[in-house]
């Protein structure tokens, strides 16, 4: 039987063959073309014209097309997750071109080099072709296979450039340069790199026809003689010579991936054989493989998440969990007994070790805990809670009942990374607590599963310890920063809630009477931030939703981003969504699950908190957060609560200093957040990072609280899949200085004990495939790789059963995903993919050679709606693409063709995707990374991801020429990112935001509204504002010098006092006339704070206070350009 990675193999060959043409020993090598189509034509890259050739001849005039198409933004609201501007550059021709060449590096004893050119040469003939009336004879194009072998010799020194002509050629020449090298990098004495290159050098006007100047499919091979030693491999030198801990690792642990060759308008592939290469080759398709790497497994061990809820004694627990470190502790002392050659790699192999052992000692302390009765219930209710959650959830998946999948059960790293972290939970004054602990872990390796746990784990300890109503509250902090990866993690989350409040239910003496219930704390675009009343024209309030749902649920939205129940899987009806107590004055939106076996029906509703107005009242103990939303502290009373700044409650919820509702004293204040996660660390880098580090100096102070004579800080964990520098940013970000990676890297970068990597012969790999034409438009090279891989899909589908085949092989491939680096790129390629794509896959099977038999291609109807996954899209429709995208291609539903941006980098979970297509290399390796991960997630169905590179771009020409060595090491090529929240800029866009949120909710007296105006009386009571500042200054990097660092206090210091002085003049001013207040919360009062553009703000003149007090409504409003203002020195026009 077909499998899904045959037919991945047979869809890369039919691209070669119809971008490129058949290559050497090819059944079609002998090709004939129709007259009407020259070769020049049908192939796309892979030949070289003339270099006296005609420009009518080296120029194309579909090159000078564009893909960008001017598209409308968003709502205004600021940029958007995907809005990034694509490269703009100078319009000038670009030529076909008329060389290709590769470098390599040879050793002293090598004393000459064999090239083999292979090409093709196409002539016009007349033929013999079968006619309706016989045969006829017709004019065609002759392909005839060419080889030539030619012996360069080599000698010491430097070889100035020279030529020899390639024989039978016709004026092909071979050019040859050669240089030492020296002894840099470690390389062996009397290195020389040689740069060969193939140059069409064929006189245009003795050819008959233009076409058979040209060469075709050519390839070059370059070798060394048997007794030479091979290639010299290529020095990374970055591990050497910089003073970079990630690079000193990667050089320890790529030490064993050699780069032989560089291309030179063409990329090369390496023959080796154990280790050592004794030819490269040339290729205009070149291919790699990322293998996949798994989770560690420890068959010995029990990981069965409900035999660990169901163990008798903590004995027993402890046994069983101890086998864990013991297994590890072995692994350590066994890879420490391997012998590094180089010093300096020895040195990094036992810094590492070292981490290893460190985290080896963190989990058996976690284990030790649960000696603790209350930790080891804690611990057991969390597995028990999980189990239910992943029975549930895996009930939906494999269409079977809950208790006919089999038993959940952690993966080891999971299981390690909620040990390692007991402490940190357990006892809040342990060192442990101000640990930030990285998950570090390939995308899809489940990541998710282990901080839900601990999550879990957080969440039952807090009710244990406090079953009173002093236990509510926001106990875990979810943050991230895109929203799709946010609404993807709702379904997940909630599941897990659902379990977590069913065994409250069960005992609520000792987990409490106050439920447990998660919340979705994100923009308007995701969710209805209001609630709504009979009167409003807010169209986006939960109430006009609702109603307009119910209305009309064929056409309209479901009012949450949540289209089924997150328990049973059923989807909602129009009776799931309930205002009460009315429709026209709710106050609350409750959810019900449509079906009536479900445990979440009639009078149970979900535990889910989406709209902003009750979930600032019933503060849900899991809140799931973007970082845009802490652009909205400074600006509302109503967000401190979900710091624990309350003082009241009734049946309905809590009630801060802000808020007008009384309620019963509570007897104690609610605890802060206790754990904060950040998801997809990554993403909070540059302009949105640096905001995003100045606002956590005010989420740690509003999270940090008083356990006797200690201030205890919230536990801080985050994940990734792709890291670099981690301890800077970190400390950037959150302040703290130690970051502990999890799993920690070993000397081995295929074995870290908790994670491994599978070989290609275990396990398919995902493959890349790099696409590139010189002299052609991108255009046109997305238009023939969309053509031809949607139409070969189509004929291996049907070669495999068709729809009748519920396992069609083919399947993964039938819908292509394609990622763009901006929205202009990809609005541009809609377009394209609409008309001309969808136009000509109608015919596509008609595109055959002459006496070519049918197989290649078949015709095929896509949709006309391309589906499209960017920020441009509403909630509503990302949830329904992506239930589309996970359905087979037999279905009515199927998707043909998805566009997306760097949305789908992080939050798309789709097992059945197998095809993804890249416009253009991604700008960060990172996002390359997480965006191509979306495709072969399952190991049944492997990835193939094609890069479209555009060579007349640097970057975009050095990836397609180091194809192979780029892929093999590009975890190592992640970039450092950039987060500086005190830089000057910085300070001048968010410090005034940062200081009105510490001092309204870290003052109960400044909460309230008017409380703005109460400044000159409190303002005594805000030192610790200054204290905040300061330390988080002196922390944020690594100083030069204490003076360095002191100054940069010091003008902090000065900026606050400025600040302050300033809101209290501003408040002075204001008593002679209304009053002063924050923003327009309750009355018509002067506002302290404006957006930037606000045009109040405007009408103030130039040195008014109020211009210092700037905010913005999200952390994205940066400036995405700057205006040029150009005049003539001689007054002239410009």
């Amino acid at each position: 039987m077909t499998t899904s990675a045959e037919v991945r193999k047979a869809l890369v060959a039919t691209l070669a063959l119809d971008l490129i043409g058949p290559g050497p020993g090819h059944p079609l090598a002998g090709e004939q073309l129709w007259e009407g189509d020259p070769p020049s034509r049908w192939y796309l890259t892979g030949f070289l014209v003339p270099t006296r050739a005609p420009e009518s001849q080296r120029f194309d005039p579909s090159s000078v097309e564009g893909i960008g198409a001017p598209i409308a933004g968003d709502d205004g609201a600021g940029p958007s997750d995907d809005d990034t501007t694509p490269e703009v550059q100078t319009p000038r021709k670009v030529y076909l071109p008329s060389s290709l060449g590769v470098s390599i590096l040879v050793p002293a004893s090598a004393e000459s080099l064999q090239v083999e050119l292979l090409w093709g040469d196409y002539k016009k003939i007349v033929a013999a072709v079968a006619g309706a009336s016989g045969m006829v004879e017709r004019k065609v194009w002759q392909r005839e296979p060419r080889s030539e072998l030619i012996q360069l010799p080599l000698t010491a020194g430097t070889m100035p450039l020279d030529s020899k002509e390639v024989p039978n050629s016709r004026g092909v020449k071979i050019y040859l340069t050669a240089r030492p090298v020296g002894e840099r990098a470690g390389l062996p004495p009397g290195t020389r790199a040689i740069s060969v290159f193939v140059v069409n050098e064929r006189d245009p006007k003795e050819e008959e026809r233009v076409e058979e100047a040209n060469l075709f499919q050519v390839e070059l091979r370059v070798s060394l003689p048997a007794n030479s030693g091979g290639f010299v491999p290529r020095a990374n030198v970055r591990g050497l010579r910089v003073d970079d801990p990630d690079e000193r690792i990667a050089d320890l642990q790529y030490a064993d991936v050699c780069e032989f060759a560089v291309g030179h308008g063409v990329a090369t592939h390496a023959i080796v054989k154990d280790g050592r290469c004794d030819e490269v080759r040339t290729t205009f398709l070149p291919q790699a493989t990322v293998e996949r790497v798994e989770a560690g497994k420890q068959p010995k061990l029990t990981l069965q998440m409900e035999t660990l809820a169901d163990m008798a004694s903590a004995d027993e627990v402890v046994a069983e969990l101890g086998k864990l470190p013991v297994a590890y502790a072995e692994w350590i002392t066994a890879q420490g007994k391997r012998a590094h050659a180089a010093p300096r790699r020895a040195a990094v192999a036992s810094d590492l070790l070292e981490r290893c052992s460190l985290a080896e000692r963190r989990i058996r302390e976690g284990i030790d805990l649960l000696k603790q009765p209350v930790v080891l219930d804690a611990f057991r209710i969390a597995n028990r809670a999980m189990a239910r959650a992943a029975r549930q959830r895996n009930a939906q998946i494999q269409k079977k009942s809950p208790e006919a999948v089999d038993p959940p059960a952690w993966r080891p790293f999971q299981l390690a990374f909620l040990l390692l972290n007991l402490r940190g939970i357990v006892e809040p004054q342990s060192a442990d607590r101000e640990v930030v602990d990285l998950l570090f872990f390939p995308t899809g390796g489940g990541k998710t599963e282990a901080y839900l746990g601990l999550s879990a784990f957080t969440l039952v300890l807090r009710r244990l310890r406090d079953p009173s109503l002093a236990s509510a509250g926001v106990a875990v902090l979810m943050r991230y920063t895109l929203r799709l990866l946010t609404l993807d993690q709702l379904g997940r989350a909630a599941g897990l809630i659902c379990a977590l409040e069913l065994e409250r239910q069960k005992a609520p003496a000792k987990l409490g009477k106050w439920p447990f219930e998660i919340g979705l704390w994100v923009g308007r675009k995701a969710t209805p931030n209001r609630l709504g009343k009979k009167g409003d024209i807010d169209p986006s309030s939960a109430r006009s939703k609702t109603l307009a749902y119910k209305n009309d649920s064929r056409n309209r939205p479901v009012p949450i981003p949540l289209e089924k129940c997150p328990w049973c899987g059923h989807k909602f009806g129009t009776g799931s969504f309930n205002l009460v107590p009315n429709d026209d004055q709710p106050t609350d939106l409750k959810i019900t699950c449509a079906d009536p076996s479900c445990a979440f029906t009639r009078d149970r509703p979900l535990p889910i908190v989406a709209i902003d107005e009750p979930l600032y009242r019933r503060l849900p103990c899991f809140l799931i957060a973007t970082v845009d939303k802490l652009a909205s502290l400074p600006w509302l009373a109503a967000p401190g609560k979900l710091f624990g700044k309350v003082t009241s409650y009734d049946a309905a919820g809590f009630y801060g200093p802000g808020d007008r509702g009384s309620g019963t004293r509570l007897p104690k204040p609610l605890l802060p957040p206790e754990l904060i996660i950040q998801d997809e660390l990554h993403l909070i880098s540059g302009p949105l990072g640096t905001m995003v580090g100045l606002y956590e100096t005010a989420v740690e102070a509003l999270c940090t609280r008083e356990v006797g004579d200690k201030l205890v800080l919230p536990k801080i964990v985050a994940s990734t899949a792709t890291v670099r520098r981690a301890e800077a940013q970190v400390r950037a970000l959150f302040g703290r200085s130690q970051v502990d990676v999890f799993p920690p890297p070993g000397p081995d970068r295929r074995d870290t004990f908790f994670a491994r990597t599978a070989s290609p012969i275990e396990k398919e790999p995902r493959l890349y495939v790099g696409v590139a034409a010189q002299g052609r438009s991108l255009k046109v090279v997305l238009l023939r790789t969309y053509l031809a891989l949607l139409s070969a899909a189509k004929v291996h589908y049907e070669a495999a059963g068709g729809a009748q085949n519920p396992d069609n092989p083919a399947d993964p491939y039938m819908t292509l995903l394609g990622y763009f680096n901006a929205l202009r790129e990809l609005g541009g390629s809609r377009r394209i993919v609409e008309d001309e794509v969808r136009g000509r896959l109608t015919g596509y099977g008609r595109r055959r050679r002459m006496n070519e038999p049918p197989g290649h291609f078949t015709d095929r109807t896509i949709r006309f709606e391309t589906l499209e996954l960017t920020s441009r899209v509403d909630t509503s429709e990302v949830s329904v693409a992506k239930e589309h995208l996970s359905l087979p291609f037999s279905s009515d539903q199927h998707v043909d063709v998805a566009l997306a941006t760097n949305m789908i980098s992080v939050g798309l979970d789709i097992s059945r995707l197998g095809l993804l297509v890249v416009l253009g290399q991604p700008k960060m390796t990172a996002e390359y990374i997480q965006a191509t991960s979306r495709v072969g997630r399952e190991e049944a169905k492997p990835g193939l991801v094609v890069t479209l590179l555009n060579v007349h771009k640097p970057r975009d020409r050095s990836h397609y020429e180091r194809f192979e060595a780029y892929h093999e090491t590009f975890y190592r090529a992640v970039e450092a990112t950039s987060v500086t929240p005190f830089a000057p800029r910085a300070i001048d866009r968010g410090l005034a935001a940062v200081t009105v949120t510490l001092a309204r909710h870290g003052e109960p007296a400044m909460t309230k509204p008017i409380a703005a105006g109460e400044l000159p009386e409190h303002r005594s009571k805000l030192d610790f504002v200054r204290q905040r500042l300061r330390k988080r200054a002196e922390n944020h990097r690594k100083f030069d010098s204490s003076e360095e660092q002191a100054e940069l206090c010091h003008k902090v210091e000065a900026r606050l006092a400025d600040l302050l002085d300033a809101w209290e003049g501003i408040a002075h001013a204001a008593e002679s006339q209304s009053g002063l207040q924050y923003w327009h919360e309750v009355s018509s009062r002067q506002a302290l704070l404006h957006a930037p553009l606000d045009p109040d703000l405007k009408r103030e003149p130039p040195q008014s206070p109020l211009r210092k007090f700037k905010a913005q409504w999200s952390l994205r409003d940066v400036e995405a350009e700057v205006p040029v203002l150009v005049k003539r020195l001689d007054g002239g026009e410009v």
